[in-house]
């Protein structure tokens, strides 16, 4: 069996991206529905691990204003140092959980998040884009 081989130019870290959205299913579909987040976080960090991919779980990122640190934010995972990817448990993605990661993208200064729901039937995913950083 070849492998997949992403083409869209027009997305930020689509081969990285690919991978991260492979794992949320695989997670999904061993584990199913139900759990706590904490349960898919371990799962997915177990997923990196088996796919050889780098990452760094509930990694701190500060948040800053005039140039000093008022406070930290903790993403559950950076994948790669490129991408966020943020886990919830509900079957819909709330205007909370969006303005959150955009909050992260701005203060890590990257381009790409993915926002994960495990809900009651499926796994689902929006790609947050922050859109002050050039491809």
């Amino acid at each position: 069996m070849t492998a997949t081989k992403v083409t869209r130019q027009d997305l930020a870290h689509p081969e990285l991206s690919y991978k991260i959205v492979g794992a949320l299913y695989s997670v999904y579909n061993a584990l199913g529905p139900g759990h706590h987040e904490k349960y898919y976080q371990r799962a997915m960090a177990s997923a990196f691990k088996d796919a050889g991919i780098n990452f760094k779980e509930q990694f701190s990122i500060p948040l800053k204003f005039n140039g000093a640190s008022i406070g930290r934010y903790q993403l559950d995972f950076l994948v790669e140092g490129k991408v966020i990817l943020e886990l919830k448990k509900g079957d819909k993605f709330s205007k909370r959980n969006i303005d959150q990661v955009l909050q992260y993208l701005k203060s890590s200064g990257l381009q790409l998040a993915i926002l994960a729901n495990f809900s009651s039937d499926k796994v689902s995913f929006k790609r947050i884009i922050n859109f002050d950083v050039a491809k």
